[in-house]
């Protein structure tokens, strides 16, 4: 009889726990912000980028690019630690949530001792002075989670999984970008100093020529010199650039996560890349950039530090835990199994804080100070995201603009030397104009290389500005 009063006033308890169970703290809202409606974007949209996957990079039509993207995905140090983090938080969580179980444990435990026979009080004779016991049990312990304690740090705790989570893709997304761009650069100094060795070459056999000139009398030492000034600065120019190309073909290296051994021997493949330009298209909505990746990183972290909130103020509530155990307990091993050797016990206790000198009111507010600046960061982080999009348009307009520029100039420059030097060879231009031309030239190429590769990087630029790809939104 006494054994069902127990039971039911179990019951009972655990009853009424889970009716009035509740969460402690606030429950999550998205800030509301002043977000542009749409992009204002150019009528004359690239349609080869109106449906951006994540592999934006493949608009380029390059495969050694999209190679390179691999290989910094599957062997890039940064990109391995971002997915070590996520591995390590997705076991916090589980420790985390574990906390809303029971925990229950297999003990087996064997004691000996011995009597005094100088006691106090006198020992039966019958009873021996050395004894044994045995015990096996099942212990259980678990705390009702009343207030919702353990369930605000799960929730805490899976937001901080998804926050880990959006990390790793903010990393990846930047070192696509990070790979594109220093592909793009490798690619413009490959051009440079290919350019810059033809030039050499002319220069040198021109250099040949007005040796044999001079002494035949043709020329003076003047123009000698001068043409001895032009060779050696395009030596100057192509030491320069050859060792920048060494330098970015490390850094690249570096990028992709190589061995040092291939650092050192950096053989990278050159492809040629065809998308220069991409623009967004009309009818995105302007929401579409809270789909970043770090601006879900920020967002996840106030919502972890939103339910951190709950699990301090539910310090103020009773705690009610549940203990017991089932077991066997003898002093014959033999008999550790049998119905006389059973034991059990069943404990339910409530504690209730009544001071701890403002320990918990401590807490709470330090957690609220820490949800204040999380929305503020979160705050802060999407204004900035629009900001990058609005820069990396910008960025884009300008780079087209100026790789116009500098391709009609390149090409101005390049009728203009020909003509020169059909004026030099006629007899009604000077040298000095020719050369002058020539150096001009030059310089152009070399420009109009570097515009090519910030255009091109622009692209990429914009790309991480999005966070990356965008399906093209179905019309009704």
């Amino acid at each position: 009889m006494s054994d069902n009063r127990i039971n039911k006033q179990l019951m009972v308890l655990v009853s009424a726990a889970l009716l009035g169970a509740c969460s402690a703290g606030p429950d999550y809202k998205r800030p509301e912000m002043q977000l542009p409606e749409q992009w204002a974007a150019r009528q004359e949209s690239d349609k080869a980028a109106k449906a951006a996957s994540e592999r934006w990079w493949s608009l380029y039509a390059d495969p050694v690019l999209d190679r390179l993207e691999d290989e910094a995905l599957a062997h890039n140090a940064d990109a391995q630690v971002a997915m070590a983090r996520v591995l390590e938080v997705r076991g916090q969580l589980d420790v985390a949530e574990s906390a809303q179980y029971p925990n229950v444990s297999a003990n087996l435990s064997e004691t000996r001792n011995q009597a005094t026979l100088a006691g106090s009080f006198p020992r039966p004779a019958t009873a021996p002075r050395i004894n044994t016991t045995t015990r096996a049990t099942l212990d259980a312990s678990y705390e009702l989670d009343l207030w919702g304690k353990y369930r605000r740090s799960s929730e805490a705790a899976r937001a901080e999984l998804f926050g880990a989570e959006a990390n790793r893709d903010a990393v990846r997304l930047t070192l696509t970008a990070q790979v594109a761009q220093q592909y793009f650069a490798l690619l413009a100094f490959t051009a440079q100093e290919d350019t810059v060795k033809r030039a050499l070459v002319n220069r040198e056999e021109r250099l040949v020529m007005d040796r044999r000139r001079l002494e035949l009398g043709v020329i003076s030492e003047f123009q000698l010199h001068q043409a001895e000034a032009e060779f050696a600065t395009a030596q100057a120019q192509l030491a320069n650039i050859e060792l920048a190309r060494q330098r970015q073909e490390t850094a690249l290296a570096l990028l992709l996560g190589r061995s040092p051994r291939e650092v050192m021997n950096a053989q990278l493949e050159h492809g040629t890349p065809t998308l220069n330009a991409v623009y967004v298209p009309d009818g995105l909505p302007a929401e579409l950039l809270l789909r970043r990746p770090d601006l879900k990183a920020a967002e996840q972290k106030l919502i972890a530090q939103n339910a951190r909130i709950g699990e301090a103020r539910a310090q103020y509530f009773p705690a009610i835990s549940l203990t017991g155990y089932l077991g066997s307990e003898t002093v014959d091993m033999a008999k550790l199994f049998t119905g006389p050797a059973g034991i059990f016990q069943f404990a339910a206790g409530i504690s209730q804080p009544i001071f701890n000198a403002g320990r918990i009111s401590g807490n709470v507010k330090a957690s609220e100070a820490r949800r204040d600046q999380a929305l503020l960061q979160y705050q802060q982080a999407v204004a900035a995201a629009f900001g990058d999009v609005r820069n990396a348009l910008a960025a884009q307009s300008a780079a087209r603009k100026v790789l116009e520029a500098e391709t009609m100039r390149s090409q101005a420059l390049a009728t203009a030397s020909k003509q020169a030097e059909l004026r030099l060879q006629v007899g009604s231009g000077s040298r000095t104009e020719f050369l002058d031309v020539e150096r001009n030239q030059l310089q152009a190429d070399l420009n109009r290389f570097e515009a090519e590769r910030a255009q091109r990087a622009a692209v990429a630029d914009l790309f991480k500005a999005l966070g990356g790809g965008w399906q093209e939104s179905k019309q009704n």
